[in-house]
């Protein structure tokens, strides 16, 4: 969840919402994305606020509001100096500012009872609290893909409407039952016909049980997430990379969480368990079939033995199923995946060791082989082995993982978290990923996705040197050994942002950021027939004010600088700049959040992510490039009793261009315009 959307109306845009701004600038991506599985937990929390004293690491995680090193001084704090006696004893832990402390207040208290064991199941399933969403979007202007194909024309065009649908039903009983579905129908997909003859496009049901006794940790039936150790041979979910927290470059997302999501790709279908098999050992044990799409190579044989080995060009991984072509892929193999983790917990740490079989109905293999991808994974079976640790020692944190694959490569992540002083905190990471080294759903902290041909270290440092300011830093430099795609050598790069924060009380922030990143790319060069290898250079910056201005109103400005270049092509610079009001009058149902930002820059190369309020539970993060404007306006309803209603409207401009996007995609126009709606219900 967002806390931008939360009752209480906080000071600046929360982490979690930075986080995934800055994620999604490094991976270079935009959109509107549904992570609502991600910091949903918070909304238990708000109700049932967790209990500092009783608290294990896992539970300090999954607030998602405290850095790895926050927790581990926690932790130590109650080790030597007994329980709390009041929340606001946490201003005597090194690390935590009043910052942080003040984020955290709705979501934590001391003292209060530990969920009993003796629930019944069948109490659980009865009683709890149930979640009703409707969510509705489309894009207003007629876009190509929705068009019949004129004379002469060739190509496809979408089968279905312009209307993306959304339903999602939770039942939750405290945070140790779940069970229900999420349905979901993209743009331009069929809807009770065609391809979707009952209903949505996508599906998904879960049922979860936590903590349901001292031996049985957790059950999972029908889609689950499963991450094990530092990402490297599987990890579901967000996994943030770098950002401006700065010290969040640990993976801590429990073993076993229930699907709710609608990402079609990277989740489990099956069933899986945690089982203590003593107060310090656990074991974890998952099984899953679910079909995949895939680009699948047509037999060119008379051959029947021949014809019947079935091969994949790719995994398909972004669930969109509109054409005749993306239609073919949907469901075109099956993949089951087998694997368990041995776990030993302590006080201090732990130790587990992880296995994962992955075995396709079809042979992946390379379309175009080229240089770049032929250590890429190829075949129909994959094994994976790995073990990760993570102890605390004084005032230390070393965490990571090694792990092998079939073929015999060895990847490792390792990394170290220290509280030098009550005032400074330091981050240390090194991976080393062989260029051989395969795994299917690896995502390890890294520059690049996959945690495949990377050698890098990243140092990052946050220094509190008075009570309202906060100086956060990092430097990330690695080396691809080998070829990338469309980089035709082997490559460095290194990147480094820093950022001042100054904060007064419940009322004003503000933050300068300056981020600057150099790496490799493809040049296509003026004479000759290969691309030029150069250095491009991203440089931004940032500045950010956000104040309250009284209790129902708050105004957040930001203004980006920044410019691309490299020793070809042209140097594109340009900014942009937006002003938010949000605003909820107490005891009145009917608030909004508005934003107006303008932007001017050189082109797609320079261009900044910002991240948006949008409808509950989903996040918009548009890129601001060209020369034009953008607004969008949020309202929202809350004067009928256990029902929320939301409404969206969102228009891009630009000035310099007569039309939108390309391909089916295309609009013809200077606007991009998208609506949307959402009905909550609680009952």
């Amino acid at each position: 969840m967002g806390n931008a959307q939360s009752d209480t109306l906080q000071p600046v845009s929360s982490p979690e919402e930075q986080i995934i701004e800055d994620y999604l600038q490094s991976i270079e991506a935009e959109g509107d994305f549904d992570f609502n599985t991600i910091f949903e937990e918070l909304e238990y929390f708000r109700d049932n606020p967790l209990d500092l004293n009783g608290a294990n690491e896992g539970d300090l995680q999954a607030l998602k509001l405290l850095s790895d090193i926050q927790i581990l001084d926690l932790i130590n704090y109650r080790r030597q100096a007994g329980d709390l006696i009041s929340v606001y004893e946490l201003q005597a832990i090194p690390s935590f500012d009043l910052l942080t402390i003040r984020r955290i207040l709705p979501f934590v208290a001391v003292g209060g009872g530990l969920d009993d064991y003796q629930t019944s199941l069948g109490k659980m399933l009865a009683q709890g609290k149930n979640e009703l969403y409707l969510r509705w979007f489309r894009i207003l202007e007629e876009q190509q893909g929705y068009t019949p194909l004129g004379e002469g024309q060739t190509g496809s065009r979408y089968l279905g409407d312009p209307n993306q649908f959304y339903m999602r039903y939770k039942h939750s009983y405290s945070n140790r039952l779940s069970y229900g579905f999420t349905a979901e129908k993209d743009r331009g997909e069929e809807f009770f016909k065609g391809s979707n003859p009952y209903g949505f496009d996508f599906y998904s049901a879960h049922l979860f049980l936590k903590d349901y006794s001292k031996r049985i940790k957790a059950i999972a039936l029908g889609d689950y997430a499963v991450s094990f150790g530092q990402g490297l041979i599987l990890f579901s979910g967000f996994g943030a990379g770098k950002s401006s927290a700065v010290m969040n470059i640990k993976r801590t997302a429990r073993t076993l969480r229930p699907y709710t999501s609608v990402n079609e790709a990277n989740f489990q279908r099956g069933a899986a368990a945690t089982i203590g098999l003593s107060d310090q050992l656990e074991l974890t044990a998952l099984a899953s079939l679910r079909n995949r799409g895939a680009n699948l190579l047509e037999a060119d044989t008379t051959d029947l033995e021949e014809a019947e080995l079935r091969q994949a060009t790719s995994l398909d991984l972004a669930g969109l199923h509109r054409t005749p072509n993306e239609i073919a892929r949907e469901n075109a193999i099956q993949q089951l995946t087998l694997g368990g983790q041995l776990k030993w917990n302590h006080s201090l740490g732990h130790i587990a060791l992880n296995t994962l079989y992955e075995n396709l109905n079809a042979d992946l293999t390379q379309f175009r082989p080229a240089p770049f991808n032929q250590f890429d994974f190829t075949g129909n079976t994959l094994f994976n082995v790995s073990l990760d640790y993570s102890f605390i020692f004084q005032n230390f944190n070393f965490f990571g993982e090694t792990a092998r694959s079939a073929n015999g490569a060895m990847a490792t992540t390792n990394g170290l978290l220290m509280g030098l002083d009550r005032r400074v905190d330091l981050a240390l990471l090194v991976r080393h990923f062989p260029r051989d080294y395969q795994a299917l759903n690896a995502i390890p902290f890294a520059e690049t996705q996959g945690g495949q041909n990377e050698t890098g270290v990243y140092l990052g440092i946050e220094a509190r040197p008075h009570p309202n300011w906060r100086l956060s830093a990092y430097f990330d430099t690695w080396r691809h050994p080998w070829l990338r795609f469309n980089i035709d050598a082997p490559s460095t790069g290194y990147e480094y942002r820093a950022r001042l924060t100054y904060f007064r009380k419940r009322d004003f922030e503000a933050f300068l950021e300056v981020r600057d990143e150099r790496k490799a790319q493809n040049v296509d060069k003026i004479e000759g027939n290969n691309d030029a290898i150069v250095e491009r250079q991203v440089f931004q910056t940032r500045l950010h004010l956000a104040k309250k201005v009284a209790p129902s109103l708050e105004l957040r400005s930001r203004i980006d600088v920044g410019f691309t270049d490299n020793e070809i092509n042209e140097r594109q610079e340009g900014f942009a700049i937006y002003q938010d009001v949000l605003f909820k009058p107490r005891g009145f149902p009917l608030s909004f959040t508005a934003r107006y930002a303008l932007f001017d820059t050189d082109g797609f190369q320079t261009r900044f992510y910002s991240f948006e309020n949008n409808l509950l539970y989903t996040y918009g993060i548009p890129s601001y490039f060209n020369r034009g404007s953008r607004y969008y306006i949020n309202l929202r309803y809350r004067g009928i009793r256990n029902l929320t209603l939301e409404a969206r409207i969102a228009q891009t401009f630009w000035k310099n261009q007569d039309t939108f996007g390309s391909g089916n995609e295309a609009i013809n126009g200077q606007t991009r315009t998208t609506v949307g709606a959402q009905i909550k219900y609680q009952f």
